[in-house]
C-alpha cells in the first residue's frame, strides 16, 4: 500500500469519531467522511474519485466548478467521476467552512507552488492516479492555458472512459477560462 493511502486511512480513523458531534452542530463533514463516501460511491458506480481542494474566496476554484458543471461536458464528468470537495485555506472569519482534517490531506499534495484549486484523482480503492501538479512542480489548478488544459486532458484520457468528442468538449470548455483571466 502506498504512503498516501496509508495516511488517508489514518486520517479516516482519527476523524470518524469527531464527525458525528460536528454534524450535530451543523459543521462541515470531516475529510475522512468525505473521502469514505467518495470511495464508496466510486466503487459502487465503477468510477474514479476526483477530489478538489478549494475555498470560498478562491475565484479559480469557482471557475473549476463552473467548468465541470458546464452543459458541454458535465455529463461526461458525471459518467466517469465522483466529484468531491474539501475546503481548506479559509480566512479566519470563515474557518468554520473548512472540513476537519482537510488540511492534513491537502498537505500530502501541496508544495510552495501549488495553491488552490488543487485536484487529485483516485481509483475506487484509494490508489492515487494523478494530481494537478505538473512535472515541474507547478499546479494546473483550474486549467486554462493550453499546456494546463493539455495536461488535464491527458489525465482525463488515462483515468476515464471519455471518448475523443467528450475530451475535445472538456478541452474547449476549460480553454475558455483563459479568456476570463484578470
Amino acid at each position: 500500500m502506498n504512503k498516501p493511502v496509508l495516511l488517508l486511512l489514518l486520517i479516516i480513523s482519527v476523524f470518524l469519531q469527531t464527525n458525528v458531534s460536528a454534524q450535530e452542530q451543523g459543521a462541515p463533514l470531516s475529510a475522512a467522511t468525505v473521502l469514505k463516501q467518495g470511495f464508496a460511491e466510486a466503487k459502487k458506480d465503477n468510477k474514479k474519485l476526483l477530489l478538489i481542494f478549494h475555498a470560498s474566496w478562491c475565484g479559480w476554484c469557482h471557475k473549476m466548478d463552473t467548468s465541470l458543471n458546464d452543459p458541454s461536458c458535465k455529463a461526461a464528468f458525471e459518467k466517469n467521476y465522483v466529484i468531491k470537495h474539501l475546503t481548506v485555506l479559509e480566512s479566519a472569519a470563515n474557518k468554520r467552512l473548512e472540513n476537519p482534517g482537510a488540511d492534513s490531506v491537502y498537505a500530502l499534495y501541496k508544495n510552495e507552488h501549488s495553491g488552490i484549486p488543487l485536484w487529485v484523482v483516485y481509483d475506487s480503492a484509494g490508489k492515487l492516479l494523478a494530481t494537478s501538479m505538473l512535472p515541474d512542480g507547478n499546479n494546473t489548478g483550474c486549467p486554462a492555458s493550453k499546456p494546463e488544459v493539455d495536461y488535464f486532458i491527458s489525465v482525463l484520457r488515462k483515468t476515464s472512459r471519455m471518448n475523443e468528442g467528450e475530451l475535445k468538449a472538456a478541452a474547449a470548455r476549460f480553454r475558455r477560462n483563459e479568456a476570463v483571466v484578470h
